[in-house]
């Protein structure tokens, strides 16, 4: 059995919805699409499809296989890309997405850098804290942070940034440092949309727990927040890098570092593609290298 091409199969029958169309999409007789399903699904001991006369729908195995398959073969269709692009200079328009304050602290940079090394790319950079969908919005490349659930896209992880609780010196002063999250049910606590906002979840050991907190502010905006926080308003929550500003100016301190949950992970995700531009290729692995050592 070819397994790559046992997987090219599969994944073009859940994206074309049928397994007729999948034939007439890869060119082949539905006979011969069928039966290299059945030896797939034969092969891996499991049932990948639920299978009827008007319709077809993923097994919870086949949802996970789905994923592994797309990851596989967008690889392979890279080193190909790699192989065939040779040493021909990138160019042509390229859009990226990124988190507003993560892309203005680090994303901005690392394009305006690789402008200047790859002349003749145009890149377009796009700032949003939503989750832009880039296959509607035309988009290249996105930064994202968080958990990944739309296996359409190749998702490559780089990094992680912890999400912590800070307070402006003066405050912890007049109010104390505290040991204990629950200490929090009772503070002044800042609110964002986002990690932000109640309740704030922190671990102990093995256990995660939350603890509801309300202040006397609250933004839409975490920048704003922040400033709060740095003010002496009250205690804020934030992935790491929207305050390090803050505390590399000593106008934030770091606490309950202790309880923190787990990092959340660092992505480059693009969509699927038979042939990778040389230009995206390229600017993944100049991102990957440029955010690998981040600490935020």
């Amino acid at each position: 059995m070819d397994k790559l091409r046992s997987m090219h199969t599969f994944v073009r029958i859940v994206d074309e919805g049928s397994l007729t169309a999948a034939a007439n999409a890869l060119r082949s007789s539905l006979p011969a699409v069928v039966r290299t399903l059945a030896t797939l699904e034969e092969h891996l001991n499991v049932r990948l499809l639920n299978r009827t006369t008007r319709r077809i729908s993923l097994t919870e195995e086949g949802k996970v296989y789905l994923e592994r398959c797309r990851s596989i073969l967008a690889e392979v269709e890279e080193a190909e890309a790699a192989l065939t692009a040779g040493q021909a200079e990138p160019s042509g328009t390229l859009t990226i997405t990124a988190p507003v304050l993560f892309g203005q602290f680090y994303v901005a940079p690392a394009v305006t850098r690789f402008v200047q090394r790859y002349d003749k790319v145009r890149c377009k950079l796009v700032l949003a804290d939503h989750i832009v969908n880039l296959l509607e919005e035309n988009i290249d490349v996105g930064i994202r942070i968080g958990h990944l659930d739309d296996s359409s896209l190749v998702a490559q992880k780089v990094t992680t940034i912890r999400r912590l609780v800070a307070a402006s010196p003066a405050y912890l002063r007049k109010h104390g440092v505290p040991k204990h999250p629950k200490e929090l049910a009772t503070a002044n606590c800042i609110c964002s949309t986002g990690i932000s906002s109640s309740p704030w979840a922190f671990r102990d050991g093995s256990r995660e727990f939350t603890v509801p907190v309300s202040g006397n502010l609250e933004f839409n905006q975490v920048a704003a927040a922040a400033e709060a926080c740095a003010e002496g308003m009250g205690f804020g929550r934030f992935i790491a890098y929207q305050a390090m500003p803050y505390i590399a100016q000593k106008r934030l301190r770091i606490v309950l570092d202790q309880f923190e949950v787990a990092p959340l992970p660092l992505s480059i995700v693009y969509p699927h593609a038979r042939l990778l531009p040389s230009r995206t290729r390229v600017f993944v692995d100049w991102m990957k290298k440029e955010l690998k050592s981040l600490r935020a």
